[in-house]
């Protein structure tokens, strides 16, 4: 130390810090609040894919792939994901962004029915259902 050197000379490296991008605006993904949700189905065969569902109170929103659809309502959930996103980004509240999906209903594979709009008392009741539980 005699010569004004560090114990350990990693210390003496000047130390860099790299800011990171948050990344893009997105709802929360789970609520216990009260949730609104549609039913998205295949266009061709009519299978339920998903649900998108939202909740204002906690400022949430999320597609929930159908279990059973297996790997086509997991690939369609990229385009509704992509939608609430780009919804979010635009500052939109999860319920002005469920009314704009419905007027655009078309996804890749699937699409939204508008008439399936129902009411769930929270998220995970709209999860449940899209693991095959019953609708409540």
């Amino acid at each position: 130390m005699a010569e004004g050197r560090p114990i350990n000379p990693r210390f003496a490296d000047d130390m860099m810090f790299n800011l990171v991008s948050p990344g893009p605006p997105r709802y929360q993904t789970g609520t216990d609040k009260p949730v609104r949700y549609f039913t998205v189905v295949d266009k061709e065969e009519g299978e339920v894919l998903g649900y998108v569902w939202v909740c204002d109170v906690d400022d949430a929103a999320a597609w929930e792939p159908r279990q059973a659809a297996g790997p086509r309502a997991f690939a369609e959930g990229g385009i509704w994901h992509a939608r609430l996103e780009e919804a979010k980004g635009r500052g939109l509240l999860p319920a002005q962004a469920f009314a704009e999906l419905l007027v655009y209903p078309e996804g890749n594979m699937g699409r939204a029915q508008p008439e399936s709009a129902a009411d769930a008392p929270n998220a995970e009741a709209v999860k449940s259902l899209a693991r095959g539980g019953q609708r409540d």
